[in-house]
């Protein structure tokens, strides 16, 4: 899907990019050592690969390369078909409280958002940015319509609205309505009230699963 790319203004989009490479090098260089652990832990617990690699759709609708420490049991995708009737969310996305092939220390990991920690690569590659919708899969867009394919219309991020407001707590509709709500109101007092919101919620875990 090609989406129309929202502009924006040259001012905030260079401050948005500065802010995108301080804030992904000093938090990568921060992480470094809990990226050493994770990848430990998760290799020591279950059989696979450290990291779950999949394509994921960006700015404009373009795919890329999407990284996270895997949190499912190498057979996830093809157990999913199973429990599609167990599946607790409306819309084109698939979530399950007790999804039975999350592993025991992925729970964990995404109650406190540990497996997203990759992500602050692609903030720094210029795929991601620190605040943005988050970055849906390719079959998941294939059901958007015109109005929830605009949340392609700007770079996907590792935080935004809903990810702050309740997560997977809240309805399909919810998140679109938060991610619109963001491209009208994006601004860096925005970026930074959201990355000042974000530690509290992955700390209290509301919502993440």
């Amino acid at each position: 899907m090609v989406v129309e790319i929202h502009p924006l203004k040259p001012s905030y989009k260079f401050a948005k990019r500065c802010l995108d490479i301080f804030l992904s090098l000093i938090s990568l260089s921060i992480a470094f050592p809990f990226f050493v652990i994770i990848a430990i832990i998760v290799k020591l617990t279950s059989k696979g690969p450290v990291f779950y690699r999949s394509n994921r759709v960006g700015l404009g609708g373009q795919e890329f390369a999407f990284l996270k420490f895997r949190s499912m049991y190498v057979d996830a995708e093809e157990r999913l078909a199973a429990l599609q009737a167990h599946n607790e969310k409306d819309g084109p996305i698939f979530k399950m409280k007790n999804d039975p092939r999350i592993t025991p220390i992925g729970r964990t990991m995404r109650k406190f958002s540990l497996d997203e920690l990759p992500q602050l690569i692609h903030v720094l590659s210029g795929k991601m940015s620190m605040v943005g919708p988050r970055p849906p899969l390719p079959k998941e867009v294939l059901a958007y319509d015109e109005r929830t394919a605009r949340r392609l219309s700007i770079k996907p991020g590792i935080t935004c609205y809903w990810q702050v407001a309740g997560r997977s707590n809240l309805s399909f509709e919810e998140w679109i309505d938060l991610d619109l709500k963001y491209i009208a109101d994006m601004s860096i007092p925005v970026d930074i009230a959201l990355l000042i919101k974000t530690p509290y919620a992955v700390i209290t875990g509301h919502g993440a699963y």
